[in-house]
């Protein structure tokens, strides 16, 4: 008789951009997982990955694909695979929820830098070690509200990409960090200034929002490349 091979699914998340191009980056945690698994014997049968998306909440959609895929009847795997438990969930009530559910089908969570057992010790410590996650997080997100509240209260600009007629210049620099500032784009500024004049009927008839996008785009007037619709202007 064959044996059946044990089967893992990988997740991989990240939140944010930085984190992205830190030592959480997806390529380090595919690569951590997937050794881990070799150690073990364990066969990778799918790697879900998650690029900017919280765990604080579980509106991922990948996260949802694996859980439906890990508690379907197929039973496609038997472990689902973590770097760490807060890149499963920071939210306590939601690893609780999607854990039991996982164990109800058969399926272990694994984190491969915090592993305990499951047992009611190991459930307890994972349940502490997501209430310090999400609490970590908040308290994250409270200080880096106040931070950019503040930011812009002094007029810089909090980051992304700037609003169309607009460009950045450094203003300051902060030890390492450049303080940056809104500053009108000449080239831009000129079909702000003609949307506005086509509104108004400087130039003629006043035009609707659906004649000035066909208007801008018959001319070839673009937005930073893409054509214009209702919604952009």
């Amino acid at each position: 008789m064959t044996t059946q091979p044990i089967r893992a699914a990988l997740y991989v998340r990240v939140s944010t951009t930085r984190q992205a191009e830190a030592d959480l980056s997806i390529p380090d945690q595919v690569k951590q997982l997937t050794a881990y698994c070799e150690r073990k014997g364990w066969q990778v049968a799918e790697t879900y990955i998650e690029p900017g998306a919280s765990a604080l909440d579980d509106d991922r959609p990948v996260f949802q694909d694996m859980i439906a895929a890990a508690t379907s009847v197929a039973h496609p795997y038997d472990h689902v695979v973590v770097h760490s438990l807060s890149r499963f969930s920071r939210d306590v009530l939601d690893s609780a929820l999607y854990g039991r559910k996982l164990e109800k089908a058969g399926v272990s969570l694994v984190s491969i830098t915090q592993e305990v057992g499951d047992d009611a010790n190991g459930k307890l410590i994972r349940t502490i070690l997501t209430a310090f996650d999400e609490h970590s997080s908040r308290e994250n997100a409270k200080h880096t509200h106040r931070a950019m509240m503040e930011n812009a209260r002094q007029g810089f600009w909090n980051g992304s990409r700037p609003p169309f007629g607009y460009a950045l210049a450094v203003k300051e620099r902060r030890g390492t960090k450049d303080k940056k500032v809104l500053v009108i784009n000449e080239d831009e500024a000129q079909t702000v200034r003609l949307i506005f004049d086509l509104y108004l009927g400087r130039h003629g008839k006043p035009l609707g929002l659906k004649a000035i996008c066909t208007h801008l785009n018959w001319r070839g007037i673009t937005r930073r490349g893409h054509a214009w619709g209702i919604g952009s202007l």
